[in-house]
């Protein structure tokens, strides 16, 4: 790998690809610019595949996987403890190219993205030396085994967070992987697949565990989910890409994990005392990442005799949000992460007003609150909405932006009633005084993980959607079956001299 200063200017620039263990050039040379979001000005340059890098490291992953499937859970513990150890290590590094890529703030890129990272990879050393590899029923044998070649195809708005998720299962199961990450924010990634490679060498293991190729979607990723070769694909993406990736995988009838988009609901109840409290912390889950989490529940379900009492609260609480430098640690969002993501969401908030709604507070950002030097970059004020029709375009699409939405509702079964409404089912928050209700509502939400009171995100419970919001499960004891086939060993059982066995079906 070739990491340098590109002459006069301040770009990282990473020439070759990482395909069984070497890093090497594209077949057909080809580079991505990766562009800083707080200045608009391009920060880095990558080599990006084609289909015939895809067919070098799908036959290099497969190689290495006919020894790795192989290797103890014990020998993958170690080696998968060892990436967590490295990573922390290099956790300031690795927030750098966080934040330049995709504008985290310093600590956001290294106390949330990074340090998840690492605690990935520390929950998977954990769980492949608890998981029952084989187990014994009646007179047979299950055997959970390797699946093969996985693609992991990832975004840019957690990107070393969302890679470890799919790399850290895949291992740990003892599959092999060729990783896709965002042509947008890559640069992590580089650093992710060297820490590992290098640690593969250190510790014994094949090359190749791990291969590196950036590309486009409508190639790299097209070709590797084609591949006859390839035995699962896990995608955290939109919608869309889902949908296509579902389709393309059809024809050969391969494995297909998707984490998609959302457009959840945080309920909160009628008996909450500290309203301004309950809604600081809704308003943060929105905000942070600059909205970019599709996990986010911005749509915000009030009780409609507190409506308005909230919108005052709202306001002035998004107004004590502030946009920054994403470079300086503090606490303030960074831009929004692509030029294409803040023309969808500028978009998405002219649509909101067309239709009707109220833009409590705001909007695009003046040039007088845009950090020194950075006027060029794509910047969205913490914003709210009032004056929501559930059915809006506003309230149905998937902003990914800092943007909340203040919905009135009569009773809890209207608040369940709007908040299941959606095509999507990815997430869901409620906030009660009361945790017997809060339970009782979180169990009527139709989706894959609902947030009580504010709760801690836990890495060894699963996360997925219900509904157009994906398939399958991510993290923990789930993450890891996603990546398992699992076998069937009929067997005669001898007791003593009785010879037992059950008829074949």
């Amino acid at each position: 790998m070739t990491a340098e200063l590109a002459p006069g200017s301040a770009a990282v620039r990473y020439d070759c690809l990482s395909i069984g263990g070497q890093w090497r050039p594209p077949v057909d040379p080809a580079v991505a610019e990766v562009v800083n979001p707080a200045t608009a000005r391009v920060c880095g340059e990558v080599a990006i595949g084609g289909a015939a890098d895809v067919d070098l490291a799908v036959d290099a992953a497969r190689t290495a996987g006919l020894r790795w499937s192989r290797t103890s859970p014990q020998f993958r513990a170690q080696l998968l403890e060892a990436v967590a150890e490295r990573i922390r290590l290099r956790r300031n590094e690795f927030a750098e190219a966080i934040s330049l890529e995709m504008g985290a703030p310093a600590d956001n890129a290294r106390d949330t993205q990074t340090d998840l990272a690492v605690a990935v990879f520390e929950s998977y050393a954990k769980l492949v030396n608890e998981f029952e590899w084989e187990e014994t029923l009646g007179n047979s044998l299950i055997v959970h085994e390797p699946i093969g070649v996985v693609a992991a195809i990832t975004p840019w708005n957690y990107p070393l967070y969302l890679a470890s998720v799919k790399i850290a299962a895949a291992l740990a199961s003892g599959c092999t992987v060729v990783f896709k990450p965002s042509i947008d924010a890559p640069l992590d990634g580089y650093l992710l697949v060297a820490t590992i490679e290098e640690v593969a060498r250190e510790c014994g293991a094949p090359a190749g565990l791990v291969n590196l190729v950036p590309g486009h979607g409508s190639v790299v990723g097209a070709a590797l989910v084609a591949h006859p070769d390839v035995a699962a694909v896990s995608l955290t993406g939109s919608t869309n890409a889902g949908r296509q990736v579902s389709i393309a995988a059809a024809h050969s009838i391969k494995r297909v994990g998707l984490e998609l988009g959302g457009k959840s609901a945080a309920i909160i109840v009628d008996d909450v005392t500290d309203l301004a409290g309950v809604l600081s912390g809704a308003l943060a889950d929105v905000f942070f990442n600059s909205g970019q989490t599709c996990t986010s529940c911005a749509r915000i379900l009030v009780p409609a005799a507190r409506y308005d009492e909230a919108v005052e609260l709202s306001a002035e609480i998004a107004s004590r949000w502030t946009i920054g430098d994403p470079r300086l640690a503090g606490d303030h969002i960074g831009p929004v992460a692509t030029r294409a993501q803040y023309e969808s969401v500028i978009g998405h908030l002219e649509s909101g007003l067309a239709e009707g709604a109220r833009l409590v507070v705001g909007g695009v950002c003046p040039p007088d609150r845009i950090p020194a030097g950075m006027e060029n970059g794509f910047w969205i004020l913490p914003s709210v909405f009032s004056e929501i029709d559930p059915e809006m375009t506003i309230a149905t699409e998937e902003i990914f932006g800092p943007v909340a939405l203040l919905i009135s509702y009569e009773d809890d079964e209207d608040a369940v009633r709007i908040a299941n409404s959606s095509i999507y089912g990815l997430s869901g928050a409620v906030w009660s005084a009361d945790d017997d209700r809060a339970l009782a509502l979180a169990r009527r939400l139709e989706t894959g993980r609902v947030v009580v009171n504010g709760g801690p995100f836990n890495v060894l419970a699963p996360t997925g959607g219900y509904k157009q919001s994906g398939n399958g499960r991510e993290l923990g004891m789930h993450g890891l079956r996603e990546f398992l086939e699992v076998k069937n060993i009929q067997r005669w059982l001898r007791i003593s001299d009785e010879i037992l066995g059950v008829d074949s079906l």
